[in-house]
């Protein structure tokens, strides 16, 4: 709080000064302008195929200045200067407490992490100078399906959820890896149904963070959505697909609304549904067709869909690598072993991780986290507490009734945890709070029906 407080008075106003795009041989370059006064202008770029923007009308633009709303996040968290100017583009009252809303629950963690305390209407004084001006868009007709895809499990379900209308989809990756763009060809999609976009950090920001300026965990996913908006509006499709389920819905921290997952929640799909509604294109649609389903059942259904077993990846930390693999000592590879463990055997479960994870005594702490017994769930995108006990419960009953030997953790729960309040229902439950068409949950449910 203190290092918050001192940077604070220090650099008291972080400025939005613009943005430029330029056509750059056979993409365009948006680069943004961004300072913290009295410490250093930042100039992040995101680089697009000159294929991907057809119309670059003023509509586009203003989608362009509202995807840099998001980015100067991870430069003013440096300082979280008290003042922040936006002169780039106008937003009006309404526009000014839909961003600091999504900024205050979505710099949750960070806020938590680095012992801040300050209220929504105190964290930051957000204040638009620009002139008020219209901005208009060619609104056509719209078909399709966008799918943002991730390289974990869940977008590889929707995958095989849309594959039906597979010749109007198309998917849509920031800063892709080589397992991301394997999914989609495992799902059949060839280079010209991919919009791989390429964002590019200021490097400054990295030297401030060794420096000890603050840092810490944005809301990564509202990007994804102001920029798959933006290629969706350019290529004229309906809807973009979210692959998001109702546990992202749990706060990490119990009893509070700091939630790691806050931008892949319903309540910022909801908000930002209404913000793009109002403000953008009215015939355009951002959704997870997932969201009425648990990690749990997306599971379920994922232990099926054989083909994407040794492929995908989930591991934050093994991303970080060239090859991207499974680290198999964070929580989020826990997590996932877990959630599927009663699906597969633990053959095929060794042949994906390389490793027995449950079998691992120095995964306890994670493991304690994942199932409730501590303060706090790990700051990860990982599923409910009840949904992990419930998946550590029902593979317990399983290896009861072939006589398996019970590895260390499993073990450990079967003699301190097990049948804790287990909801046995669990696996055929819907939430029904989600943003789901009629035609998309018979699709769902269609799909469901054939594995359970």
């Amino acid at each position: 709080m203190d290092n918050y407080i001192l940077l604070r008075n220090k650099f008291p106003t972080f400025v939005y000064h613009g943005f430029c795009v330029n056509k750059v041989e056979d993409y365009y370059e948006i680069t943004y302008d961004f300072e913290t006064v009295g410490l250093c202008k930042f100039s992040p770029k995101l680089r697009i195929n000159k294929r991907y923007l057809k119309k670059l009308d003023s509509m586009s633009n203003y989608i362009i200045f509202n995807i840099g709303m998001i980015e100067l996040l991870s430069y003013w968290k440096a300082t979280c200067s008290k003042d922040v100017i936006i002169e780039a583009g106008y937003i009006d009252d309404n526009q000014i407490l839909w961003f600091k809303k999504l900024f205050y629950y979505g710099l949750g963690e960070l806020f938590y992490k680095n012992n801040i305390f300050n209220s929504i209407d105190d964290f930051m004084n957000l204040k638009c100078v620009y002139k008020k001006e219209n901005y208009y868009c060619k609104s056509t007709n719209k078909r399709g399906y966008l799918i943002p895809i991730g390289g974990g499990k869940d977008s590889c379900v929707t995958l095989e959820l849309l594959k039906k209308s597979y010749k109007d989809n198309c998917c849509f990756m920031i800063n892709p890896k080589n397992i991301m763009i394997e999914c989609t060809k495992v799902a059949g999609y060839t280079e010209d149904k991919l919009f791989l976009i390429n964002r590019i950090l200021d490097k400054q920001i990295i030297d401030l963070n060794s420096q000890g300026f603050i840092n810490g965990h944005t809301p990564f996913s509202s990007i994804v959505a102001f920029l798959s908006y933006l290629i969706a509006y350019e290529n004229d499709i309906e809807y973009i697909v979210l692959s998001n389920e109702s546990s992202a819905n749990e706060e990490t921290i119990i009893g509070t609304k700091i939630n790691h997952q806050y931008s892949k929640s319903y309540e910022f799909e909801k908000d930002f549904n209404e913000y793009i509604h109002n403000y953008f294109d009215k015939n355009i649609t951002y959704f997870s067709i997932l969201r009425p389903l648990s990690e749990i059942q997306i599971s379920k259904l994922f232990s099926n869909y054989k083909k994407y077993h040794k492929i995908f990846k989930s591991c934050n930390l093994g991303s970080k690598e060239e090859s991207w693999k499974w680290c198999c000592n964070c929580p989020k590879c826990l997590f996932t072993f877990i959630i599927l463990s009663p699906f597969l055997s633990d053959d095929e479960m060794i042949g994906i991780f390389g490793d027995n994870l449950l079998d691992r005594r120095d995964l306890l702490d994670h493991f304690l986290s994942l199932i409730g017994e501590s303060s706090a769930k790990p700051f990860e995108c990982v599923g409910s507490i009840e949904e992990v006990n419930y998946a550590l419960n029902t593979k317990i009953e399983n290896l009861k009734i072939i006589n398996g030997k019970m590895p260390f953790l499993l073990d450990y729960y079967l003699k301190n945890y097990y049948k804790n309040n287990i909801d046995y229902n669990l696996l055929n439950k819907f939430n029904y709070v989600h943003n789901l068409n009629y035609k998309h949950i018979n699709l769902l449910k269609e799909e469901w029906k054939k594995y359970v």
